[in-house]
């Protein structure tokens, strides 16, 4: 993904910061490419002095191998960010795991605009195939408008529309395509400098490679002007919707006490073993409400390390998945939490619990459900022997 640009007609706006319910323009892009099975990994390609800062954000989806520098054109940046890709290679997964195999030369490799939001899985499926097919391929739109060529502005001249399409991004090719034409722009560059390519297909075009093309999508705007940032985030705020996801999480009967378990404390019950307090059933929520927002694992964002406390309250952790869920324009919508245990006997603690974790999520307590199980003597918490909990989180979005 190329987003090293200058936003040059954005007035002074970075567009691919530009707030979208809470979350830059940047991480919506990566979302919507991220979302699409066929990617297996992405490399992000930014302006100098962003990479540190891009690195660390929590919004990057686990796709997000690489945040690296880009350079003054886009052949540039798309060339730095292809170096990463040929150094790690390609993944080597079988054909039933779902992952294209073969030689490296011939997976597909697509380029898209860190400014284009409202990319579908659709589209990026079809790029794929017609680039897998002819080598390289496009998405085009066709114009609609009629299109005048005019000079020192008079009208000189109708151009016939029938042959004009407007390009948009993924632009796709074969990997070993995309480097004999990097290659050869270079070797052949004029006195004074390489020419400029707006996009990958002019690149190839010049080198003198076939480029397919394909129906595009009136949706997948790019983001150029002011204008166009009202659009597209009228369009991604209209797109959204309620996100499901589950969490599991479990812990044996440490030595000491009390219990934390659904930020609550119980007095007089084992405590469970863990780098934080153990509270199996709020790590449970958690882990679910990453998942309904495409965040990760807990583990990723607290790792049991010099930078997570030992025996830091899991309450402090849930405030902080609901801080980045903010982060990312969404909020809490609902928890449904079964705890699986054989002790102790939770039945007169499961409305303190339901209150605290409503009250971390910032929700009503009609909007979650806690239910404990004795585990019926199976597997280690069936016996006695410690904790376990599974959650199902709804977020939404917060604007």
């Amino acid at each position: 993904m190329v987003a090293a640009g200058r936003s040059a007609r954005m007035a002074g706006i970075d567009k691919l910061q530009a707030p979208i319910a809470g979350r830059p323009l940047l991480a919506w892009t990566l979302a919507a490419l991220a979302e699409s099975p066929q990617v297996d990994r992405i490399v992000l390609v930014v302006a100098a002095g962003a990479v540190e800062r891009l690195r660390a954000e929590s919004w990057l989806p686990a796709k997000v191998v690489r945040v690296v520098e880009g350079g003054p054109r886009r052949q540039d940046s798309v060339a730095a960010g292809l170096a990463v890709l040929e150094m790690l290679g390609a993944p080597r997964v079988s054909a039933a795991g779902g992952v294209q195999v073969g030689d490296d030369d011939d997976r597909i490799v697509l380029v898209h605009d860190g400014a284009r939001p409202l990319l579908t899985t659709a589209l990026v499926g079809a790029v794929i195939a017609a680039a897998a097919q002819h080598g390289a391929a496009i998405p085009v739109t066709p114009l609609v408008d009629t299109v005048k060529r005019v000079v020192d502005g008079l009208v000189v001249g109708t151009v016939d529309r029938a042959e004009l399409a407007s390009a948009q991004t993924p632009q796709g090719m074969r990997r070993g395509v995309l480097r004999a034409a990097l290659a050869q722009a270079q070797a052949q560059a004029p006195a004074g400098g390489a020419q400029t390519w707006t996009d990958e297909a002019s690149l190839l075009e010049a080198c003198r490679i076939p480029v397919h093309t394909i129906p595009g999508d009136p949706m997948n705007l790019k983001v150029t002007t002011p204008d166009d940032l009202d659009r597209v985030s009228r369009a991604l705020l209209g797109r959204a919707s309620l996100r499901v996801g589950l969490g599991d999480d479990g812990h044996a009967f440490g030595p000491g006490g009390p219990l934390a378990l659904g930020g609550v404390t119980i007095a007089g019950a084992p405590r469970l073993s863990g780098h934080s307090d153990g509270d199996a059933a709020l790590h449970a929520v958690a882990e679910a409400l990453l998942g309904a927002a495409g965040l990760g694992d807990l583990g990723r964002l607290f790792p049991a390390g010099p930078a997570t406390p030992v025996g830091i309250a899991s309450a402090e952790l849930v405030r902080d998945v609901v801080r980045h869920l903010a982060d990312m324009g969404l909020r809490p919508a609902s928890v449904d939490l079964t705890i699986i245990g054989a002790r102790p006997r939770l039945v007169d603690w499961l409305d303190p619990m339901r209150n605290a974790i409503a009250g971390l999520l910032g929700l009503p307590m009609e909007r979650v459900n806690v239910k404990a199980s004795s585990g019926n003597l199976a597997g280690f918490e069936g016996a006695g022997r410690g904790i376990a909990a599974r959650a199902v989180a709804v977020v939404e979005p917060s604007a």
